[in-house]
């Protein structure tokens, strides 16, 4: 095994679980698991710990928001009052009011269905990005993480490697180039991937462990 290989073993081993799948999201091509990332991705949007907005999208689902017509149906106080039971305080009322927005978007222009958005930019990652920055609160970064996380999902993404990532990828010793990165993946694992690179341009403890061990 080379050692590049070996550091993206020992990374994805340490790091690798998607930010879906830590907020409870069983990732797949339907339109509930699609639009929880959405959401997820706007909370992580804001200058606000990783872990909090994880906290957040879960909290929201146990609330039974999980789905556009449901976030659509609740009140905006039982969003607020859900981001605030996940410690998600600063901005618990902004947030509720933008993902009752972006509900109210979702099925106006896509029929509750983020395929949809998908298709009518034909797969392209540009405008894609594009596309979901029209949601409220969700800019070009909560964009790049929204494509991070569904590139598995919908591969016409991959490889969906952005500048943090990238950061990243510097700190552990890997290849800067996504092209690169996407080849040295194994099967559906590039998701996984950028979030454990993500992981490692945030912690420098995470990048020390991995390099031992590799």
């Amino acid at each position: 095994m080379s050692d590049e290989r070996k550091l993206l073993r020992s990374l994805l081993d340490r790091a690798g679980t998607t930010y879906a799948e830590q907020a409870g999201i069983r990732l797949k091509d339907s339109p509930a698991p699609l639009y929880r990332l959405l959401v997820l991705s706007v909370l992580l949007s804001t200058r606000i710990k990783a872990d909090i907005a994880v906290d957040a999208a879960r909290a929201l689902a146990d609330a039974g928001m999980g789905t556009p017509a449901k976030m659509r149906e609740a009140s905006w106080q039982d969003r607020v009052d859900a981001l605030g039971r996940a410690s998600y305080k600063r901005y618990d009322e902004s947030t509720a009011t933008a993902l009752g927005e972006g509900a109210e978007l979702m099925h106006r222009e896509y029929g509750d269905d983020l395929r949809k958005l998908r298709d009518s930019a034909d797969g392209d990652p540009k405008r894609v990005r594009e596309a979901l920055t029209g949601f409220p609160r969700l800019g070009p970064v909560g964009a790049d993480i929204f494509c991070r996380e569904a590139q598995d999902v919908w591969p016409s993404l991959r490889p969906a490697i952005d500048g943090k990532a990238l950061d990243g990828a510097r700190r552990v010793g890997l290849p800067t180039d996504p092209d690169e990165l996407a080849r040295l993946a194994p099967g559906s694992e590039l998701a996984p991937l950028a979030a454990a690179l993500v992981r490692a341009a945030l912690d420098k403890s995470l990048v020390e462990e991995v390099r031992a061990a590799a």
